[in-house]
C-alpha cells in the first residue's frame, strides 16, 4: 500500500531503533512506540520517529510505556498533516482548483483519523471543507461565484472559463441545486463573454495606443535641426539664434547628448508660419520690444497665461510646454496668486510640539483649512479643532462630511480646495514633498492653498525645499524652529526578542515581518497590537488605542508608525536597518531613523525616549549614529509637479485628441526638460498605467477617463484590471455595485490568508467609495459600501485581537 505521498508503509515492522538501542534501556516514549507500532502493524519514516516521540511522551501516563491505539494514530494523523497538505496542494493545482487555498486544506487534514488515508479520502475531506466555505461565501450560489471570483482575482489570477465551469460545479454540489446544468452553463458562458471583452478592450487599446505613439513619431520625424532654419525661415544664421534666444523661435525638442550638449530640433510647419513676422521683428524697435515685455509682464502680474499659437494637430512640443505651463507652475493657482500671503514654516523633529500652535491659530480664525497626507490624520485634524471648540468639515478621497454653517475643512492633502480663500491654512508632514509617489500633492497644496496665513509643518529637512517654493511663488517666510519635549537617546546595547517590556514599539518593515514577529511574541504569551499599511485607518486607530491603554503590552508596525498615530511608546526597537522602498532594498536614511525612533519617549507619559535594535539584526552604533547626524541636505530642490484635469483638458484640446494616454505621453516628452531649474515632472507611473488600460473603453469623456486614472488602486492584486471592468460597465451604462466583505469566517479560526484577503477586500471598498462620490449614478448603494466596510473593520480588529490562538494551535497539535 502507498501513502499519498507515494511512499510504502509496510505494517509488519516498526521502525527502526538506532544502533545502540540495544544496549540501553529504552525511554518510556521510545518504549511505548515501539509497542504500539507491533500492535497496530503500522510503520513510520525517519523523518517521523522524533515528532511521534515527542507527541507520545507528552500523552503518556506517568510511569507508563503504552499508549491507547487510538492515541498513537491521532498522533500520528496529526505529524502526516503537513505531508497530506502538500499532496491535496498538488492535486487540485494540476487540476487547475486555484480557488482552494492551503488554509483550506490545512482545515480538511484536520478532519482525517486514518494514518494511511488514501488520495480519495484526502480529497474527500476537502470537498466536505469547500461545500461548507461555498455557503459561507453567500445565500445564493451566484453570491458565491462572484465571491470566490472576487478573491481569486485579489490573487493576481484568473479563472478560464474551463475553471469557471469546474468551480460553479463544486458550488452547485455544495447548495444541492436542482438547475445544476443552467447554472454551470451560465457561469462558463458568463466567463467567456468576459473574456472576449477583456480581448477586445485590450485589443482596441492596443491599436490606439499606437495611433498615438505613430502619430508622435510621425511628427518627431517631420522635424529639423537648427541648420535648418535659416533656410525655412528666409533668415540668416545670427538672426535665428537671436530670434530662438528671445523665445520668438520655439524649441521643438530638445535631446540632451552624451557630452551635455543639447541638440535642439524644430518643427517646420511652425517655422513656415512664422515667416510672416520676420519683416517686423527684424525692423522692431527697442521699444517695441519693451512693449513686449511690458505686455509679458502685465499678464504675470494678473496670472494670465499666454495664448498658445495654433499651429494644427502636430503641434510643437514648446507649444504643449506652454499649454500646461508646468514650467511656470506657481500661476496655476490664480486664487491663490491673487492673495497676499504670507507662509509660517514650523519645523522640528517628531514630539516636539509643532501643530499645536498652528491649530490654536486656525481655531481662531474665522475661515480655516487643515491638511493632513492620511484620512487618519485628517479625521484627528477635525477633532482637535472640536476640542477647541470649532466645528469642522471633512473632505477625503473616500469620505465627505458636511457641517452646515460650517467654515472650517480638515481634508487630506490632495483634496485640497483650491479656489475658496480661507483665513489660515495648516498644511502637515511637510517633508512629504520628497516622496516620489506623493509629493506633487504637497507642490500643489503648499502653492495652491488659498489662505492669507499658511501654516506649514514638518521635518527640518523640508526647509530648503519650502523656501524655494515659497520663493517661486513671492510669498514672505517666517521660520519656527522647535526642539523635542523629552530626550531622545539611542540604547547602548541590542535588545533581544525575550527582553522586550511592556511599552517597546518593534519596527518591521513588511506585512509579513509584522506577523511573524507577533506569531512569535505571542507564542511567548505577550498580548501584541499591530498597525501597517494595509489596515484602515479605523484599524490602525484602533489598535494603536489597545496599545495606550494597555491591553496590549507590545506595538509591533511598519514605518507607518512614523506619521499621524498618537502613541505611548517608551522605546523603539528596529527589527530591521534595510528595507525596500519599491525600488531597491537599502538601509534606513538619517530621517526615517529619527522619524521613526522619535516616536519614543512621549511627552508627559515618560521622563525620555530609547530607541534599540534588535539582536541579530544590526549594530546598535548604527542608530546612535543616525540620531546625532545632522539633517541631510536634500539632492534635489526643484519640487515635484503633475498635470491637473485642467491642463489635460487643455492639451487635449491643443493636440486635437481625446486619448488620455495620447495626452499624457505628450506631457510626459514634452512639458517639462529634464534640466527646467524650477520643477521636476512626477513620473505619474500608476496614472499612466490606468490610461493605457483604458485606451479600450469606448464612451468615457476625458474627464472621466482622467479621473478613473487618479484613482487609488493596487495593480498588486489586479486593480487596474479590476478598475478598467468598472470603467467598461461605466461607459455602457451598467452600474456597478458595492463589493462585499466576502467570506468572513469566525475571527478565532481566521489564518493570515483569510485575513489578507480582507484587507484586499477593504482595498477594493476604497477604490469603490472613492469613484462613487464622483459617479454616484454609476456607483449607487453608497451606505451599503460604508456598512461593508465597518463589517470588514470589525472582523480584522476581531482577528488582531486574537492573542492567544497561535499559542493554543500550537499546543494543541
Amino acid at each position: 500500500m502507498k501513502t499519498p505521498s507515494g511512499s510504502r508503509l509496510t505494517r509488519s515492522s516498526p521502525a527502526p531503533l538506532p544502533e545502540n538501542a540495544s544496549h540501553a534501556p529504552s525511554s518510556p516514549a521510545r518504549a511505548a512506540l515501539e509497542a504500539v507500532l507491533a500492535r497496530t502493524g503500522l510503520s513510520i519514516e525517519p523523518r517521523e520517529e522524533s515528532a511521534l516521540l515527542r507527541r507520545i511522551g507528552r500523552a503518556l501516563e506517568p510511569g507508563a510505556r503504552d499508549v491507547p491505539d487510538e492515541v498513537f494514530r491521532t498522533a500520528l494523523c496529526a505529524v502526516r498533516r503537513k505531508r497530506w497538505t502538500s499532496r491535496l496542494m498538488d492535486l487540485t493545482r494540476r487540476e487547475g482548483r486555484i480557488w482552494i487555498s492551503r488554509e483550506d486544506m490545512e482545515q480538511a487534514t484536520a478532519t482525517i483519523t486514518d494514518p494511511v488515508a488514501p488520495d480519495p479520502v484526502l480529497l474527500g475531506a476537502l470537498e466536505t471543507v469547500m461545500a461548507a466555505r461555498f455557503r459561507e461565501l453567500g445565500d445564493t450560489p451566484q453570491a458565491a461565484l462572484d465571491a470566490m471570483q472576487a478573491d481569486v482575482l485579489d490573487t493576481g489570477r484568473v479563472l478560464s472559463a474551463a475553471q469557471t465551469a469546474r468551480l460553479a460545479e463544486a458550488i452547485a454540489n455544495a447548495f444541492d441545486m436542482r438547475e445544476r446544468d443552467r447554472f454551470i452553463g451560465g457561469a462558463r458562458e458568463t466567463e467567456e463573454s468576459r473574456a472576449r471583452r477583456e480581448e477586445a478592450l485590450a485589443r482596441t487599446a492596443q491599436s490606439r495606443r499606437e495611433n498615438e505613439e505613430q502619430r508622435l513619431r510621425t511628427w518627431e520625424a517631420s522635424l529639423v535641426r537648427f541648420a535648418d532654419v535659416p533656410r525655412l525661415l528666409h533668415c540668416s544664421h545670427r538672426e535665428a539664434l537671436r530670434w530662438i534666444a528671445e523665445n520668438r523661435i520655439p524649441v521643438a525638442r530638445r535631446i540632451r547628448q552624451k557630452d551635455g550638449q543639447e541638440l535642439w530640433e524644430f518643427d517646420p510647419t511652425e517655422l513656415a508660419s512664422l515667416r510672416h513676422n520676420l519683416s517686423e521683428w527684424r525692423k522692431g524697435s527697442a521699444e517695441g520690444f519693451e512693449r513686449g515685455e511690458k505686455r509679458g509682464r502685465e499678464r504675470r502680474d494678473t496670472h494670465e497665461l499666454p495664448p498658445p499659437p495654433k499651429v494644427g494637430k502636430n503641434v510643437a512640443n514648446s507649444v504643449i510646454a506652454r499649454v500646461a505651463a508646468l514650467d511656470r507652475y506657481a500661476g496655476h493657482f490664480r486664487t491663490a496668486r491673487a492673495l497676499e500671503r504670507r507662509i509660517t514654516l514650523v519645523t522640528g523633529p517628531t514630539n516636539s510640539g509643532k501643530s499645536h500652535t498652528a491649530l490654536d491659530a486656525l481655531a481662531r480664525a474665522e475661515s480655516g483649512l487643515a491638511l493632513a497626507p492620511l484620512r487618519l490624520l485628517a479625521h484627528e485634524f477635525r477633532e482637535s479643532l472640536a476640542a477647541r471648540g470649532v466645528e469642522a468639515s471633512l473632505s477625503t478621497g473616500e469620505e465627505r462630511i458636511k457641517v452646515p454653517g460650517s467654515r472650517h475643512l480638515a481634508a487630506t492633502v490632495e483634496m485640497c480646495p483650491f479656489s475658496n480663500p480661507v483665513d489660515v491654512a495648516v498644511i502637515d508632514e511637510a517633508q512629504m514633498l520628497f516622496d516620489p509617489d506623493r509629493g506633487a500633492a504637497w507642490t500643489a497644496a503648499i502653492m495652491g492653498a488659498p489662505a492669507r496665513h499658511l501654516y506649514i509643518l514638518g521635518a527640518p529637512e523640508c526647509i530648503p525645499m519650502v523656501r524655494r517654493i515659497a520663493e517661486l511663488c513671492g510669498d514672505p517666510v517666517d521660520e519656527i524652529s522647535l526642539l523635542r519635549k523629552s530626550p531622545l537617546r539611542a540604547a547602548s546595547s541590542s535588545v533581544r526578542l525575550h527582553d522586550l517590556k511592556a511599552g517597546d514599539a518593534l519596527i518591521a518593515f513588511s506585512r509579513r515581518e509584522v506577523l511573524d514577529l507577533r506569531a512569535a511574541l505571542m507564542e511567548r504569551g505577550r498580548r501584541v497590537a499591530v498597525v501597517y499599511g494595509a489596515l484602515s485607518p479605523e484599524v490602525r486607530r484602533a489598535e494603536a488605542q489597545r496599545f495606550n491603554d494597555g491591553q496590549a503590552d507590545i506595538l509591533i508596525a511598519t514605518d507607518a508608525i512614523g506619521m499621524g498615530l498618537n502613541l505611548s511608546i517608551r522605546r523603539v526597537v528596529f527589527a530591521a536597518l534595510r528595507k525596500f522602498d519599491g525600488r531597491q532594498t537599502r538601509d534606513l536614511t538619517v530621517q526615517e531613523v529619527k522619524q521613526i525612533g522619535g516616536r519614543a519617549g512621549r511627552y508627559g507619559k515618560h521622563e525620555d525616549g530609547i530607541v534599540a535594535v534588535l539582536a541579530d539584526a544590526g549594530s546598535p552604533r548604527f542608530i546612535r549614529q543616525h540620531l546625532e547626524a545632522a539633517p541631510v541636505p536634500p539632492d534635489e530642490l526643484r519640487p515635484l509637479v503633475q498635470p491637473d484635469a485642467d491642463i489635460v483638458r487643455a492639451i487635449a484640446e491643443e493636440i486635437g485628441s481625446d486619448s488620455l494616454y495620447g495626452v499624457l505621453a505628450r506631457i510626459k516628452r514634452a512639458v517639462l526638460r529634464p534640466d527646467d531649474p524650477n520643477y521636476r515632472l512626477s513620473d505619474m507611473e500608476q496614472p499612466f498605467a490606468i490610461a493605457s488600460a483604458l485606451e479600450g473603453v469606448e464612451g468615457l469623456d476625458l474627464s472621466q477617463r482622467w479621473t478613473y486614472a487618479m484613482c487609488p488602486v493596487d495593480d498588486r492584486d489586479n486593480g487596474i484590471r479590476r478598475l478598467v471592468g468598472w470603467a467598461a460597465d461605466h461607459a455602457i451604462g451598467v452600474r456597478v455595485l458595492p463589493p462585499g466583505t466576502g467570506r468572513l469566517p469566525p475571527p478565532e479560526r481566521a489564518g493570515r490568508e483569510e485575513l489578507e484577503r480582507a484587507e484586499k477586500r477593504h482595498k477594493r471598498l476604497v477604490a469603490w467609495r472613492w469613484l462613487s462620490l464622483r459617479f454616484p449614478e454609476i456607483y449607487p448603494d453608497r451606505e451599503e459600501a460604508e456598512d461593508t466596510t465597518r463589517r470588514l473593520n470589525d472582523w480584522i480588529e476581531s482577528v488582531l485581537r486574537q492573542q492567544s490562538r497561535t499559542r493554543t494551535r500550537k499546543r494543541g497539535e
